[in-house]
């Protein structure tokens, strides 16, 4: 009887990796496609009030937010202060960011910008009352308040 020998020593098989830059490349555009930038960074706490009748803003590029509540750090006191942009500001500086707002959109579509007003949940209606005076003088009356959505329970299913 003879015997087989195999001349070829058994090694480890290599894996193909000729497809791994398309999948990397289409990780990349999939994280780049669905990943938010955030626009601002909040320097005061805003936990919006609790509303029923909810409805969501259209066109949310047309859309300035005024953010009012107490500072998150406490080196800038406890006081309610406005935030504008990335800063804070007075409520004598509302005319000056709504002109620069109005100026960085398109013409045809500065009549429908919306002011949006996310106030914190616990801050008195004074400071609020007069940033409302301030955007009237700006010219700016389409105001919009932050809020979020009650969750309400259904007994009906429940059951």
């Amino acid at each position: 009887m003879a015997r087989f020998k195999s001349s070829k020593t058994k090694g480890v098989q290599t894996i193909n990796t000729s497809s791994l830059p398309d999948i990397i490349f289409m990780l990349l555009f999939f994280f780049m496609v669905t990943t938010v930038m955030r626009e601002v960074t909040l320097i005061v706490k805003v936990l919006p009030p609790e509303a029923t009748e909810v409805e969501k803003l259209e066109r949310k590029s047309l859309v300035s937010y005024i953010y009012i509540g107490e500072p998150t750090k406490a080196i800038y006191g406890s006081k309610p202060r406005v935030q504008l942009n990335d800063a804070f500001a007075r409520v004598e500086d509302i005319p000056s960011f709504v002109t620069a707002e109005r100026q960085a959109r398109d013409e045809a579509e500065r009549r429908y910008i919306t002011t949006s007003l996310k106030v914190d949940l616990n801050i008195r209606m004074g400071i609020v009352t007069d940033v409302k005076q301030e955007l009237r003088k700006a010219g700016a009356f389409k105001i919009n308040y932050s809020t979020r959505k009650v969750k309400t329970i259904d007994f009906g299913r429940l059951n």
